[in-house]
């Protein structure tokens, strides 16, 4: 192992010489430029006000380990991922033991120790607002100089959760000792030029409050650990000024290597790519756009109980609790025409709710991919819902009448006419509501919110994070929204499933492994299948331009954007 090691160290120098004699005819000077159009103001992400300020960091500091582009695991100052397979979490899954890689060097020459890691989630614990108190963490403590063992007060199935990702680097205890609680914010040498143990340092960081500008200068750190990295030798990285400017100095005018967080119309996009001088690129997690069915009544006649549901009285919807008509509903959808002619490159059409990472995709849904109108009239006419006089069907008196809401947005109000369309095909009447997202989404629980759901169908997007056990959990009987949890519960469809509380339980108790990934797919079937929410788009979480010369970036949804930096170089 040790031979492989050395091998492969020489064969990452040897290219890295190779590289970085690319392009310019002296590529050890050569200038790797980012712009962001939001600017960083700080590097320490314990003190960011965004992913901005941890995207800055990102080349300086860094975690016990990163997620890659495919949301797995990969070791970074740590010398392997702990499992319980390893004897790295506990039988009993209440502690994770952390080793270190040996010989990593703070950019300052001094070692990289595990008290460093203890330090730092004690610094994280003494900010205002750490509240350290509500984690499911009871110690944190350096064994010995390369050994990190993380204690948890109860069983975590998931115990990834601190120092892993751009947002849980490594502080150098020497250098923030003193900026414990108050005073964090007050140390502002070391939180513009933390001292880290990555492949950049900061040179000079300049923010301007005033213009919202920021330019920050990053110089190689003589002492990253891997032979031949990073491949440039100064990055620039240029904060403020616009989303469109940004993408048309890497696309258009190419006066710039690579541009962040583009929240830039599709077609914009599009055609400032017309001068072949950068690429969009476009990185999913599980953001969904889905259409939510809502299981109770929303009639504004019933006052107090409307969309109120409870275990001894669930006050039905109308017509909504029908499976095959919920499934009509879906299949009258185009998913590939929403996604292409409203998202671009950054959306993806999609029959699940969990999207990613790849090991927990169900394989069971691709069907809902083919829109099928004549399908969704035959589920209709065999369960006795035929068109009336205008089309529209009808049963024993009911219409098939939907309201469906959704915030203020140009893309959604243009999916809601593309459903309304097809609905109007198939024999449902469909009646659009845009809402301003500040109430749509807003806590206020007299005010027309998601919780409220004064609708048939509404329409979001949200997903899970890395581990969808949370996210799962919110469609649990006991989460579902109602006046005596202040319409706050995460099951806003007001769906009644034993078996999904069943499957769920089962899941609370499943550690890593094979079995966790089969009940994460059951749960998401059952879901789906049951139509109590019908996916239409996975949106890109990340969308950013890049120059044509520019390789080796592996944009990543579930980490920094510029996790990878020092295997960036230029052709």
């Amino acid at each position: 192992m040790k031979r492989m090691t050395w091998l492969f160290s020489v064969v990452v120098m040897v290219v890295g010489l190779l590289v970085g004699s690319c392009g310019d005819s002296d590529g050890v000077h050569e200038t790797l430029t980012l712009l962001f159009w939001q600017a960083p103001s700080i590097a320490n992400p314990y003190l960011s006000g965004g992913n901005k300020d941890t995207e800055a960091a990102a080349l300086v500091l860094e975690p016990l380990a990163n997620y890659d582009e495919n949301g797995e695991l990969v070791p970074r100052l740590a010398a392997s991922i702990p499992t319980a397979e390893n004897g790295g979490v506990s039988d009993d899954m209440t502690t994770v033991t952390w080793e270190l890689k040996e010989g990593v060097l703070w950019s300052d020459g001094t070692p990289l120790t595990a008290e460093d890691a203890a330090f730092t989630y004690r610094y994280y614990c003494a900010l205002p607002g750490g509240n350290c108190e509500n984690e499911p963490i009871e110690d944190v403590a350096a064994i010995d100089d390369l050994t990190l063992q993380i204690t948890f007060s109860a069983p975590q199935s998931y115990p990834y959760n601190s120092f892993v990702g751009a947002g849980g680097v490594i502080l150098q205890k020497t250098q923030f000792e003193d900026c414990l609680g108050e005073g964090a914010r007050r140390c502002e040498t070391e939180n513009l030029y933390p001292i880290g143990t990555g492949p950049y340092k900061i040179a000079d960081f300049q923010f301007d409050a005033a213009s919202g500008a920021s330019d920050i200068v990053y110089e190689i750190n003589g002492r990253f650990r891997t032979p031949g990295q990073p491949f440039f030798s100064e990055v620039i990285l240029k904060g403020g000024g616009s989303a469109i400017e940004a993408a048309r100095s890497v696309l258009d005018t190419g006066n710039a290597d690579y541009a962040w967080n583009l929240q830039v119309e599709p077609d914009v996009l599009q055609s400032l790519q017309v001068s072949g001088r950068g690429t969009l690129v476009a990185a999913f997690a599980s953001n969904v756009e889905r259409l939510v069915v809502n299981f109770t009544n929303p009639d504004p006649d019933l006052g107090d109980k409307r969309s109120e549901w409870s275990e001894a009285d669930p006050n039905p919807h109308p017509f909504l609790g029908e499976l095959d008509l919920r499934r009509a509903l879906s299949l009258a959808i185009n998913r590939d025409h929403v996604a292409e002619q409203l998202y671009g490159t950054t959306g993806e059409p999609t029959c699940n709710v969990v999207t990613t990472p790849l090991r927990y995709v169900s394989p069971h849904n691709q069907a809902c991919l083919d829109q099928d109108i004549a399908a969704a009239k035959s589920l209709l006419d065999a369960a006795g819902w035929l068109p009336g006089p205008d089309g529209i069907r009808q049963q024993s008196g009911v219409r098939l009448s939907i309201l469906y809401q959704t915030s203020t947005n140009s893309v959604r109000q243009k999916t809601q006419e593309l459903v309304q369309e097809w609905w109007q095909e198939i024999g449902v009447e469909t009646e659009l509501k845009d809402i301003d997202a500040g109430e749509f989404f807003g806590g206020n629980p007299d005010r027309d919110t998601v919780g409220r759901f004064y609708a048939d169908i509404q329409m979001y997007a949200s997903g899970p994070g890395i581990d969808p056990q949370g996210y799962l959990s919110g469609w649990r009987t006991s989460e579902i929204a109602r006046a005596e949890n202040d319409w706050e519960g995460g099951n806003i469809p007001r769906w009644f499933s034993l078996e999904y509380d069943d499957v769920y339980m089962e899941l609370e108790d499943a550690p890593l492994g094979s079995e966790r990934v089969d009940l994460i797919i059951e749960l998401n079937d059952l879901l789906v299948q049951n139509y109590v929410l019908i996916p239409l788009v996975n949106r890109a979480t990340v969308s950013s331009a890049v120059s044509n010369d520019l390789k080796g970036v592996r944009l990543n949804a579930w980490d920094a954007e510029l996790w990878n930096i020092h295997e960036w170089y230029r052709e």
